[in-house]
């Protein structure tokens, strides 16, 4: 959507402060430790654009509560691996020798949004070392969930989603749907079914300070049916909705979230363990 479908689409421009009024009545609390996926065009005409919007998260929850962002940089990555879109097998060899190692600070997000690399230029966010699906995090829970971001398994049990279920988190998703809700990724690693599976992949990163390609293995994960898991959560009444700017909006427990998804995919995907009840 461009800047003028935004103006065109917004009735009244949203603020800062209208924003943090609308985060309240979403439920979100001071101290609350947040996970957010948001899309700038879908909140209508912000003042401030996503500046704002970082500035209003950060004020609701205040400086006892912590806001994280997943920080994704799919281009770091094996060329073997890319679809969206793909590159000449020809020019493998090429970028994996000379693409640069994994920066936190200097290597950008892909596809995340105005929101998450606002966010990610603010002073004292910390990312993880991860160099696809890095998470990124402000506020005195920081160290705790970006620290010890393992390669292997980047969405699985030593992975920033696994320390914000310690935390029970909130996940708050700001005019985008389940499909954004990369928490999901950590129920999936937690769940069983047959054809659960790993993908080989690689990216470059410093190893005692000197560039290397590495090799690691991810969860090969389906996005498909993330849908239809939030709606089955949402029907247990977990979920708050509400409007924040001119997006609907959905608040509710990581955890709890994450509990009932692993269960979910074990007896609801293909091959399932267990057969489904519901």
């Amino acid at each position: 959507m461009s800047e003028r479908d935004v103006v065109d689409a917004t009735e009244r421009p949203a603020t800062r402060a209208s924003l943090v009024a609308d985060l309240r009545a979403l439920g979100i609390s001071t101290g609350d430790v947040l996970v957010v996926h948001s899309s700038m065009s879908a909140l209508g005409y912000v003042v401030g654009g996503p500046q704002a919007v970082v500035e209003a998260l950060l004020e609701v929850v205040g400086p006892s509560g912590t806001l994280t962002m997943p920080g994704h940089s799919s281009g770091w990555s094996d060329p073997a691996q890319w679809q969206h879109p793909p590159v000449p097998s020809s020019w493998w060899d090429t970028m994996r020798e000379h693409m640069p190692a994994f920066d936190p600070h200097l290597t950008p997000t892909r596809q995340m949004g105005a929101i998450v690399e606002t966010f990610h230029r603010l002073p004292g966010v910390r990312r993880s070392s991860h160099p696809m699906v890095s998470h990124l995090a402000a506020g005195p829970a920081a160290d705790r969930i970006v620290a010890d971001h393992a390669l292997d398994d980047g969405f699985g049990e030593r992975s920033p989603l696994a320390r914000l279920h310690d935390l029970d988190a909130v996940v708050v998703l700001l005019g985008v749907g389940h499909a954004n809700n990369t928490s999901l990724h950590l129920a999936e690693h937690r769940a069983d079914w047959t054809g659960k599976a790993l993908t080989a992949q690689g990216a470059p990163v410093l190893v005692d300070g000197e560039r290397r390609w590495v090799t690691f293995d991810e969860l090969d994960g389906d996005t498909d049916d993330f849908e239809a898991v939030g709606a089955a959560f949402a029907s247990t009444g977990g979920v708050r909705t509400g409007s924040v700017g001119a997006a609907t909006s959905l608040a509710m427990s990581q955890r709890a979230l994450v509990d009932f998804a692993a269960d979910w995919f074990t007896r609801h995907r293909p091959g399932s363990l267990e057969p489904a009840a519901d």
